[in-house]
């Protein structure tokens, strides 16, 4: 039995951004040239995590990278490996040979600043040179700039973390987004008025500035709704401090607990708050759903100019 030969996108992919588009379009473009099956390798938790040991702020989870790149560039076959002190400690050349032997790889893609193995020995330059010697394609993307800056997670973590989720998602390509199962909640905005779906980051996830954004939800059956999210501890109701994505889909009537949904931010419209009472906290979210309205409008006109 043949097996399938594979052409594979290498690197860690945090927030998929437009840089790692160049690479994962060139990954797909080299797999139909070859007749390969388009893949990714990826680990589920950032090497710097042991390598300098010290925890880094995820723009997505495993599973939420995952979804972008099968949603936003068609690539299903995703892998991740485990990283643990076995594999940072492998020898470059035997981390090469396992993933050509073990997943028939005919051609890789690499970002210029990939590295791999032990201590990092493993540059894009060698395994090129490397993939050479073994008959393998190798592709290098070098750097992609936009208005002037390297593309970069590094950098997307910032903006994201300070709010300015229009320019984060530029450079990402795509709006930033959480996926969650929908959790039920204290019901209180269902009182209000107002009813939410309760969403929750994964441990290791970037948190995005508290605040109360305009979005959007998709949820299983496909539909999308505008939305109002507010990110942050609900101070005017809750004193357990704990961070909750709480959103009101505007024009929506239905109960999604236990269902899967999708967030995705488009506009840092207010600072979270505390209110007086739950009445004006309700006041307040009414005129966040017309300012997310307009929002949305705008953006529409923006591109049907």
């Amino acid at each position: 039995m043949t097996e399938t030969k594979r052409a594979l996108a290498l690197g860690f992919f945090d927030g998929v951004h437009i840089g790692h588009a160049a690479l994962l379009n060139k990954t797909k473009a080299r797999a139909a040239e070859i007749g390969a099956m388009p893949s990714v390798l990826s680990f589920d938790v950032h090497p710097d995590t042991l390598v300098r040991g010290g925890e880094v702020p995820l723009i997505n989870s495993a599973i939420g990278r995952e979804d972008i790149i099968r949603r936003c560039f068609g690539i299903e076959n995703v892998v991740f490996i485990h990283f643990n002190r076995r594999v940072m400690h492998m020898p470059w050349q035997e981390f090469a040979d396992r993933l050509i032997d073990e997943l028939h790889v005919a051609w890789m893609v690499v970002g210029h600043d990939f590295c791999f193995g032990y201590r990092g020995e493993g540059t894009a330059a060698r395994l090129k040179d490397y993939c050479e010697s073994r008959g393998l394609g190798c592709d290098i993307i070098e750097p992609v700039m936009l208005d002037g800056t390297v593309v970069s997670s590094t950098y997307i973590r910032k903006l994201i973390a300070e709010g300015n989720i229009r320019e984060a998602n530029r450079f990402l390509g795509h709006p930033h987004s959480l996926s969650d199962t929908v959790h039920s909640g204290y019901h209180l905005g269902t009182r209000m008025g107002t009813p939410t779906i309760n969403m929750f980051f994964p441990s290791g996830v970037l948190v995005p500035r508290h605040g109360v954004y305009a979005a959007k939800v998709f949820i299983e059956d496909g539909k999308s709704y505008i939305a109002v999210t507010n990110v942050g501890i609900r101070p005017t109701v809750s004193e357990d401090n704990k961070v909750s994505v709480e959103s009101y889909l505007l024009d929506y009537e239905g109960n999604l607990y236990g269902r899967q949904a999708r967030v995705e931010f488009y506009e840092f419209l207010r600072p979270e708050k505390r209110f007086d009472s739950v009445e004006a906290l309700g006041e307040q979210i009414r005129r966040d759903a017309d300012n997310a309205r307009a929002f949305f409008a705008a953006l529409q006109d923006e591109r049907d100019a």
